[in-house]
């Protein structure tokens, strides 16, 4: 048997897979995007503004907690990643790491539910990004590691519609009860919420574990799995590979663009347009956000396929986002604020499946294509870093709003502009 499932492992996919795989594959992808963005987008700003201590800004404890567990998931991804690459197990290399993962992740969301401080919050927010990063490293390789290329952009534009139905999925799950109005840490509200993103992540993964076999590679074909060769692996030469290199650029400028537009968001509904509901302010921005993204994350996928190029829709995508950034920073007002949400909900979902399909196909071996993908999913947690060092500068001291949203538009663009210097890629 290890004879042919050491190629069935380690080659590349040519048989196309069907819409049950996809389906469940995109379900435990969404599960875990409820997973980070429940919290992210309502519940750790609530908790930051209510543990926050005397004298300390509320935006300043949000950007320490959110900086400090991007630190830990960019870490942990393409380490994650490697481990995945390097397992053995009769389950598969992926489906452990899943299982383990996602149980973690709900642990840690229930025990950042109770913390009663800064620093508990901000060790359960780490723990969260973890466990969860674990769970995601193995969904994301096994996009490569099953689906042929030219099938890439549609299954990549499902995952793209199950993240952003995840992330509506989590605010709402956030959003429930009468916590957000005024409950408190210790109300039912807040802990309710983790309690329940918690839940929605295990059920979410279950679908894709219990029915759906992985591909097994023998140990003879692991790769080396000592501690010095696992980190040594963790280097990618952008001399050696400089399409990777390009597209990691771009995807990290057009997400540090978009997490500088997303990092303040409640803040911005409460202080600036004085919304007396913010928190549901925000629900119903990402839900018709959601409504725009899916319109546009599987057409362009798919359309990408036919086409067989790559570059352009991502290219389009990114300048509409820097487009609705602008928005937000040239039209503060609730409808302002609307329009902005469903701009950038059309090109953020042309962005997500075809550049998820780009990636795939900068990738340098088939043998490290978790810890590959891991390393270029750094591009989406380290703007988590910068965007809070960049953030409370730019509202507190150098023009408030206004200017935070133009800069966050400028980087967008850039980013997207650089994806031409990509030259495997059509």
């Amino acid at each position: 048997m290890s004879g042919t499932a050491a190629p069935t492992a380690l080659a590349e996919p040519s048989e196309r897979v069907g819409r049950a795989w996809t389906a469940s594959l995109s379900l435990v992808n969404g599960a875990i995007w409820a997973g980070w963005y429940g919290p992210i987008q309502i519940l750790l700003a609530l908790q930051a503004a209510e543990l926050a201590p005397a004298g300390t800004a509320k935006e300043s404890v949000l950007a320490w907690v959110t900086g400090a567990g991007a630190a830990v998931s960019m870490v942990a991804n393409p380490l994650f990643g490697a481990l995945s690459d390097r397992t053995t197990s009769r389950l598969g290399r992926r489906t452990p790491w899943i299982v383990a993962g996602v149980a973690g992740g709900a642990v840690a969301l229930v025990l950042l539910a109770g913390a009663r401080s800064v620093a508990a919050m901000a060790v359960g927010w780490c723990g969260v990004q973890l466990t969860l990063n674990a769970a995601f490293a193995a969904v994301t390789a096994a996009l490569p590691d099953r689906v042929p290329p030219g099938q890439r952009g549609s299954v990549g534009g499902w995952l793209g519609a199950a993240q952003i139905l995840g992330v509506v999925a989590g605010t709402g799950l956030a959003t429930a009860g009468d916590g957000v109005a005024g409950g408190g840490v210790a109300g039912g509200g807040v802990a309710g919420g983790y309690r329940a993103c918690a839940a929605f992540a295990v059920l979410g993964a279950l679908p894709y574990v219990l029915l759906h076999r992985d591909l097994v590679l023998p140990a003879g074909r692991r790769p080396a799995v000592g501690p010095v060769a696992v980190l040594r692996g963790l280097w990618i030469s952008p001399r050696r590979h400089p399409d990777l290199a390009w597209a990691w650029l771009t995807r990290f400028l057009i997400n540090l663009g978009n997490a500088l537009a997303l990092l303040y968001l409640l803040y911005y509904l409460r202080d600036v347009l004085r919304r007396p509901d913010p928190g549901g302010g925000v629900l119903v921005l990402t839900a018709l956000n959601g409504v725009t993204l899916l319109g546009t994350v599987v057409v362009g996928g798919i359309w990408s396929d036919r086409t067989g190029r790559r570059k352009p829709f991502v290219l389009g995508a990114g300048v509409i986002m820097a487009a609705a950034t602008g928005l937000l920073a040239g039209w503060q007002t609730w409808t302002g604020a609307l329009c902005a949400a469903a701009l950038l909900g059309v090109g953020f979902g042309v962005f997500t499946s075809v550049d998820l399909a780009l990636m795939t196909e900068v990738l340098p071996a088939a043998a490290d294509r978790a810890k590959d993908l891991g390393v270029i999913n750094i591009a989406n947690s380290l703007p988590q870093v910068a965007a809070p060092v960049l953030a409370a500068p730019l509202v507190h001291h150098l023009g408030g709003y206004r200017v935070l949203y133009a800069v966050a538009a400028a980087i967008g663009l850039v980013g997207a502009l650089l994806v031409r210097r990509i030259r495997g890629v059509a």
